[in-house]
C-alpha cells in the first residue's frame, strides 16, 4: 500500500510541479558548467523559507548576469566588494565571498566540482557520507589555509555527518547531480542511486515519521540513513527518487 502511494506521488510531483524549490534554478541553463555551479548554489542557500531561498537565488542570478560559471570562472573579492555584495540568512557577505574565492580555486585546479567530489568518493563506501566529510574537509581546510579562521557561516555551509548533521544541502545537491529523470540531471553518474542518502528537513522528517519510516526524534544523519534504508524496501536501487514527492507534500501541507 505505502509503495503504491509513494510510486504515485514520485510520478504526479514531476517537472510541471517544480516551483517554488531552489531546483528550478539549475534548469534555467543547458551549459553542464552553469547547470553544476547553479545546482551548488541553490543547495548551498536551500535553507529557510522558500521565499526567502527563491529571493537570494534571483538576487544571485542578477549579481552574475545569468552566467553562473562565468562569475566564479572569473571571480575577484574586488569585483564581489564592490560590485556583487549580498547577504543570506545566516550567510555574511563575507562567507558568500569567501566561498566564490575558493570555488574559483576548485575549477582552476579540479575543473569541476564533479572531480573533486569523486575524488573524495570510493566505491566500497556503503553510501555518500564519507565522501560529504572528505568534501566537507577539503573546504573547511581550505579556508583556513586562505584565510585564517573557520567562520559559523562557513561551517553551516559545510557540514560533517560525523558530528551528526543530516547534511540536508549537500544530499540535496547530490541527488540533483548523481540522479536522472525529468527533475534531477544525472551529471554525476558515476556514483550509485544506491548509495545516496534523502536530504532530511522538517518536512520531509514530519511526513516520514507519520508514514513509520523512521522512529527518531530528532533529525541527524542516523535519521536520514533510517529513512533512506526503509525506502529501500519500495526502490533498492533508487530510494532517494521520493524525497522531491514527500518534500513538497510536506511544503504544500498536503495529505500523503
Amino acid at each position: 500500500m505505502l509503495k503504491q502511494k509513494l510510486e504515485y506521488h514520485y510520478i504526479v510531483f514531476d517537472r510541471s510541479r517544480l516551483e517554488p524549490d531552489p531546483l528550478q534554478f539549475p534548469h534555467l541553463f543547458e551549459d553542464e558548467k552553469d547547470i553544476e555551479v547553479m545546482a551548488f548554489i541553490a543547495s548551498v542557500f536551500a535553507y529557510g523559507n522558500v521565499k526567502q531561498i527563491i529571493n537570494s537565488l534571483n538576487k544571485f542570478l542578477l549579481t552574475c548576469e545569468n552566467k553562473p560559471y562565468n562569475l566564479i570562472k572569473n571571480y575577484s573579492a574586488e569585483d564581489f566588494q564592490t560590485h556583487l555584495s549580498f547577504i543570506h540568512r545566516f550567510y555574511t557577505s563575507k562567507d558568500i565571498n569567501q566561498l566564490f574565492h575558493l570555488l574559483n580555486f576548485v575549477y582552476r585546479e579540479y575543473g569541476s566540482l564533479k572531480k573533486l567530489f569523486l575524488s573524495c568518493y570510493r566505491k566500497s563506501d556503503e553510501n555518500v557520507k564519507n565522501a560529504i566529510t572528505n568534501f566537507s574537509r577539503f573546504f573547511l581546510e581550505k579556508t583556513k589555509s586562505e584565510f585564517g579562521k573557520i567562520s559559523n557561516g562557513m561551517k553551516f555551509m559545510f557540514p560533517l555527518p560525523e558530528k551528526g548533521s543530516a547534511c540536508k544541502r549537500m544530499n540535496l545537491l547530490l541527488r540533483w547531480m548523481v540522479r536522472k529523470d525529468e527533475l534531477d540531471f544525472g551529471l554525476w553518474s558515476e556514483i550509485p542511486t544506491s548509495k545516496l542518502i534523502i536530504p532530511v528537513d522538517t518536512h520531509i522528517a514530519r511526513i516520514c515519521k507519520q508514514l513509520k519510516l523512521t522512529k527518531r526524534k530528532n533529525v541527524s544523519w542516523k535519521m536520514a540513513e533510517e529513512i533512506t534504508n526503509n525506502l529501500k524496501k519500495f526502490d533498492p536501487n533508487d530510494p532517494v527518487k521520493y524525497d522531491f514527492a514527500i518534500c513538497h507534500i510536506g511544503m504544500r501541507n498536503l495529505s500523503f
